[in-house]
């Protein structure tokens, strides 16, 4: 069962994926303690895990969201293939059982072409779509648990990491940024002698390497959790066909939704998407016709259920 101070450590960490518990404690106004035995509690109860995510576009890489239609006997053998790439993201399973929908971070153009070409030569895949991401509204290193509100504004304003300055240049990434960057999307809370011994660098030295990552952007912290149990028992994709004129103010709307987890301005004849969460189906139904029906600029929407989450960020194979 998820409780208040459940939410607000989740949200916490959110904030700052690696903030110490006691500074954690501090301002949630419990002890070390607590805070450390309700994480362990989370982790096995709503698969809480911290990640540390590499923000590609800080980089100058383009991401992208690939459609793919397959054989009905298809779609789960492509997906669990997808979701073991490093280079992928999010992988999902779309109502019908003939659709897959990934994310991808191919780090070159050559990666992307050999890929999207190696996937149109798949068997049973029958057609494969690639969107290119344009603009985020929504996501990345602004997560969804920002929208559930368990902690106040002081609380909120105590954890909260400044902001990295987006229009300074990004550093050039070497060995030892890799490196790091690589153990700690494995878990964000890695301890730094964990990250020294691995690297053999000095406690100074990584945590000189950390902040300048965290400060230029390149570096941020997902809370990745089971959504179900918090509630949200249906998850949707909706794919958005919008005026030019209206992409900046829809995108806008979007953002502001609490229901909406991800959306972005994407090339393609829908030129929006957007990732939901919702109650029921029945909650779906109203939010497409109070919420996305009621703003201007819209002229139709693909909505589609999201059947099974095969990856989110990170892939764990299914226990036998």
């Amino acid at each position: 069962m998820i409780d208040a101070l459940d939410l607000k450590l989740m949200q916490a960490l959110q904030l700052d994926g690696r903030a110490p518990f006691s500074r954690i404690a501090d301002v949630l106004g419990v002890s070390d303690q607590t805070v450390a035995r309700r994480f362990r509690r989370l982790r096995s109860s709503v698969g809480l895990r911290v990640l540390g995510i590499t923000d590609e576009a800080r980089l100058g890489r383009t991401n992208w969201i690939v459609r793919l239609q397959c054989t009905p006997d298809g779609a789960e053998q492509l997906g669990s293939a997808l979701a073991r790439r490093p280079d992928t993201s999010y992988v999902g399973l779309l109502s019908g059982g003939t659709e897959v929908i990934c994310a991808m971070r191919p780090r070159t153009s050559q990666e992307r072409e050999l890929l999207l070409a190696r996937l149109q030569r798949t068997p049973r895949v029958i057609s494969v779509s690639a969107h290119c991401v344009l603009r985020y509204f929504y996501g990345g290193p602004v997560g969804w648990l920002n929208k559930i509100n368990a902690l106040d504004a002081d609380q909120e304003a105590a954890l909260r990491l400044p902001p990295a300055d987006p229009s300074a240049a990004p550093p050039d990434l070497d060995s030892l940024d890799e490196a790091l960057l690589t153990m700690l999307h494995r878990d964000g809370r890695t301890p730094l002698t964990e990250l020294q011994a691995a690297t053999g660098q000095t406690e100074s030295v990584v945590k000189r390497r950390l902040t300048r990552l965290q400060s230029s952007g390149i570096l941020y912290f997902y809370v990745q959790h089971t959504h179900e149990l918090l509630g949200n028992d249906v998850r949707a994709t909706l794919w958005l066909t919008v005026a030019p004129a209206s992409l900046a103010a829809v995108g806008r709307a979007l953002s502001s939704h609490p229901e909406v987890r991800f959306a972005a301005a994407t090339t393609g004849r829908a030129g929006v998407f957007a990732a939901t969460l919702h109650r029921d189906t029945g909650a779906l139904y109203t939010y497409l016709s109070d919420k996305i029906g009621a703003l201007d600029g819209i002229q139709s929407v693909e909505p589609a259920l999201i059947v099974r989450q095969v990856k989110q960020l990170s892939y764990e194979p299914p226990s036998r």
